[in-house]
């Protein structure tokens, strides 16, 4: 039971004195005391009950409490017998180590007290063993249509008054009982299970979230996790993958029992995780023949007929051929980069990336406004080495992927199947944040997207458009990173196979005098000419944008280039310095 289930029962009589955040502890027990040191009676988890006879002074009230609170009792209510009103001392000190403190009317004996607790703990731990045996019922005869993880979520809702959803490694709702989770909730949640995964944390891991607590339990599928191959792997093999089970509650302070409970109930979410994971077999198998049919130079006949094949898969319904985008991902570990709880570590060579960046594109893939988990029917992602690659099926009527509008004239971007296709930055837009978090500060995401191509012919076009797009990306900061196929038309198509060592020359030789100038004089000489060069040399507006005087833009303008020896005036050297402030 919690605490607040005690004020929530007139027949107590207790009123609240402190510690109202500190409500939703779960009491084990109840203990009555008069002793000033009880500790060795203690377990955990405890109510206290306390006439105060122990209380001499205000000095005594804060040891005690500090006692109850380094034993783990759950919450301390003293009798108005004894004393008449509650010392504001005993107070203070409760508020001090955040231990609730209740009132107990005269008229109220604790025998009451003790009874009305003990009856509701006994009656919650004969609800954990009844529902033990009735999950395995409904599991049994349900089978494969009987409902998936809505039916455990269900229980824990109805047998232990318990909220719970199951998430995506992004934070997306694949499940749940009763009201949805919002999104920023979602996402914020996976993000602090991917990054405590990382640190090696023990599951289940702990969130607050805009004033409420959970408890994160991963849903490790494909039995990961069941044997000692699986033991030894690296964790990041898994953590962008996993599922997880969110419980609105602190798991902190629960029974051995009902954490068991809690990890059964993931071992049967995944079991439904791995049905579902089965289920894509087809369509990742449709993509993998469409690739090799595109990467070995085969005809365009040829793969148009494979097509055929693949579109009542991926857009059923439809009647027409789908135009197509290219999608390819990319998931890069450092060397040596650390392998977490639960794996191995060692040279990031090691770890299996192309399956990781399949499972993971897959997911970035689905519409995030959409729940479930059958919600990415219509999306084909195979791997080849490290890379994940995904054809995605669009309507015939979408334009090229850049976004725009829709035939009611209305935007939108980014869902597999919409109607403007694919957008790389809308695609990231809502799984940047929780990514980060698994990858750490050894990990990376790259991603490039194509235009729409029409026919098969443009397949082979537009997978290399793609993966110069990815290339793109990684040439970029950042952990997660993505670039569309209307970057390619720029310069920032030559940057990324400049070689690192041509660079670091080029860079230097135009960036060094001005950095080295800045950290002696505080000159601020890069931030005028990023600002010069990003207001096409335009004075006025520079200076506006800098708050400067005109002459005093004039004034640095002139340092930079007696210290470059090059002239800004010069459309060359103008290029030049744009160049290296994008290289540096």
């Amino acid at each position: 039971m919690r605490l607040r289930s005690l004020l929530e029962t007139d027949a107590l009589g207790l009123r609240l004195l402190g510690g109202e955040d500190e409500l939703d502890r779960t009491v084990r027990g109840v203990m009555t005391t008069d002793l000033r040191d009880p500790s060795r009676y203690l377990s955990g988890g405890e109510l206290v009950l306390t006439g105060l006879a122990w209380r001499r002074s205000a000095e005594d009230s804060e040891p005690f409490v500090r006692i109850l609170a380094g034993a783990g009792v759950v919450g301390l209510a003293a009798g108005e017998a004894e004393l008449g009103a509650i010392p504001s001392d005993l107070v203070e000190a409760c508020v001090r180590h955040r231990l609730p403190l209740f009132a107990v009317s005269e008229a109220v004996a604790f025998a009451t007290i003790t009874e009305y607790v003990v009856r509701q703990v006994s009656g919650e731990r004969a609800g954990d063993l009844a529902a033990v045996v009735d999950r395995h019922r409904r599991l049994m005869t349900s089978g494969p249509t009987g409902g998936g993880p809505e039916v455990v979520l269900d229980l824990l809702t109805s047998d232990l008054d318990l909220r719970a959803w199951v998430l995506s490694p992004t934070g997306r709702q694949i499940a749940g009982a009763g009201n949805p989770l919002p999104p920023a909730v979602g996402a914020a949640l996976a993000g602090e299970h991917l990054a405590a995964s990382r640190t090696g944390r023990r599951a289940p891991h702990r969130a607050a979230v805009r004033g409420t607590t959970y408890s994160l339990f991963p849903v490790r599928g494909g039995g990961r996790g069941t044997t000692a191959a699986a033991a030894s792997r690296d964790v990041r093999e898994s953590v962008l993958s996993d599922w997880l089970l969110a419980v609105e509650a602190d798991a902190g302070d629960w029974p051995a029992a009902r954490l068991d409970l809690l990890q059964g109930v993931t071992q049967l979410i995944a079991v439904e995780r791995d049905r579902r994971d089965a289920a894509r077999t087809v369509r990742r198998r449709l993509a993998q023949e469409v690739l090799e049919l595109v990467q070995a130079g085969a005809a365009p006949a040829e793969i148009a007929a494979r097509l055929r094949v693949a579109a009542p898969v991926l857009l059923p319904g439809l009647g027409s051929a789908p135009h197509w985008q290219v999608v390819v991902a990319r998931v890069d570990w450092q060397e040596g980069g650390p392998g977490g709880a639960g794996g191995a570590g060692g040279p990031a060579a090691a770890i299996q990336a192309g399956p990781v960046a399949q499972t993971l594109l897959e997911e970035i893939l689905v519409d995030p406004a959409v729940t479930g988990s059958d919600s990415s029917d219509r999306i084909a992602v195979a791997h080849a080495g490290d890379e994940a690659i995904a054809l995605v099926p669009l309507p015939a009527s979408a334009p090229d992927g850049d976004g725009g509008a829709d035939k009611d004239g209305e935007g939108g971007e980014g869902a597999p199947g919409s109607r403007t296709g694919l957008h790389a930055d809308v695609l990231l837009e809502a799984v940047r944040e929780p990514l980060s978090g698994g990858l750490a500060e050894d990990g990376r995401l790259t991603l490039g997207v194509s235009a729409a191509v029409h026919s098969a012919e443009g397949l082979r076009g537009a997978l290399e458009e793609a993966r110069h797009a990815r290339r793109v990306a990684a040439a970029r900061p950042g952990r997660v990173c993505a670039a569309g196929h209307h970057e390619l038309a720029s310069h920032v198509l030559l940057l990324p196979f400049v070689p690192d060592d041509v660079r670091r020359a080029f860079t230097a030789r135009l960036l060094d005098p001005l950095r080295d100038y800045d950290r002696r004089h505080r000159a601020e000489l890069i931030p005028t000419l990023e600002a010069f060069l990003d207001c096409d040399g335009s004075w006025t507006r520079c200076a506006a944008r800098l708050h400067l005087h005109v002459n005093t833009l004039r004034y640095r303008v002139g340092r930079i280039e007696q210290l470059t020896g090059r002239d800004l005036s010069r459309l060359e050297d103008k290029l030049d310095f744009f160049l290296a402030l994008r290289m540096s």
